[in-house]
């Protein structure tokens, strides 16, 4: 039990050393880009965009960066990292150590949380300068922070699993993450969308986590919470029973 414990606390801290040790590229390249999103849309839109009554747009669009970026780096550590694995032939060490499939679950799902909420923390450091929303409901910034997080993290370790080469990757990447993210409302209240784009937009797992983030700030959403709040914990506990038998039966990483 003892070398169980230790095993994946070590792999946390290999899979947490891993993207700290470029920290320029995986944690200041997407704050950099979070900034740029938010000088381009701001500038264009405030003033003309009214969301939520009295919020103004640039304030309505720092809590949806903070998040895309949050979903988006927890995918891409996880998935990157088991991909290079896979292919630089290194995932052999860690198959040869007696760590369980809860221990590779812990730690990757682990280490990509804990880089989606330092990238999102700089990005909101950043973007709190143009505009500061309030904090009316802070527990559900946290438990929507990291339930996005946990669910892309295993959704990422899902797409590393699957993949054989970056190819692949991307086609996970661009055509199902990208699209879902940016269709998210991020940039947009649903509300503001024709009725059918509504009832699409509310087909997308990902408004509820933006939709449930962006209520800890300003005690506003488009849907209630707690309907999104068990659509996401339901959606992290399927996803996550996918990936732990994936990793118990050793698909694609056990000959």
């Amino acid at each position: 039990m003892m070398v169980h414990a230790l095993g994946w606390r070590a792999l946390l801290y290999k899979e947490t050393l891993r993207f700290w040790k470029v920290g320029f590229q995986t944690v200041g390249a997407p704050v950099l880009t979070a900034l740029l999103y938010l000088m381009v849309f701001g500038h264009v839109l405030e003033g003309r965009v009214t969301v939520y009554g009295s919020v103004s747009y640039t304030a309505f669009l720092v809590p949806g960066l903070v998040m895309m970026s949050v979903l988006q780096n927890a995918f891409a550590n996880s998935s990157s990292s088991i991909i290079q694995s896979k292919i630089m032939g290194n995932l052999v060490f860690i198959l040869l150590t007696p760590l369980s499939h809860w221990g590779w679950f812990l730690a990757y799902v682990g280490s990509s949380v804990i880089r989606g909420l330092v990238v999102g923390l700089g990005v909101f450091a950043v973007t709190a300068f143009f505009a500061v929303p309030g904090f009316v409901a802070p527990v559900w910034i946290a438990v929507f922070a990291f339930l996005g997080a946990a669910i892309l993290g295993t959704l990422g370790l899902i797409a590393g699993l699957w993949a054989e080469k970056f190819d692949q990757m991307a086609v996970f990447q661009n055509f199902l993450i990208m699209p879902m993210t940016f269709l998210s409302g991020v940039f947009y209240s649903i509300h503001s969308l024709p009725a059918f784009w509504q009832t699409v937009s509310h087909l997308n797992p990902f408004f509820y986590m933006i939709d449930g983030f962006r209520y800890g700030f300003f005690g506003i959403s488009d849907i209630s919470p707690w309907v999104s709040l068990s659509i996401v914990g339901g959606a992290w506990m399927a996803v996550s029973a996918v990936a732990i038998h994936l990793l118990r039966i050793g698909y694609k990483i056990r000959g």
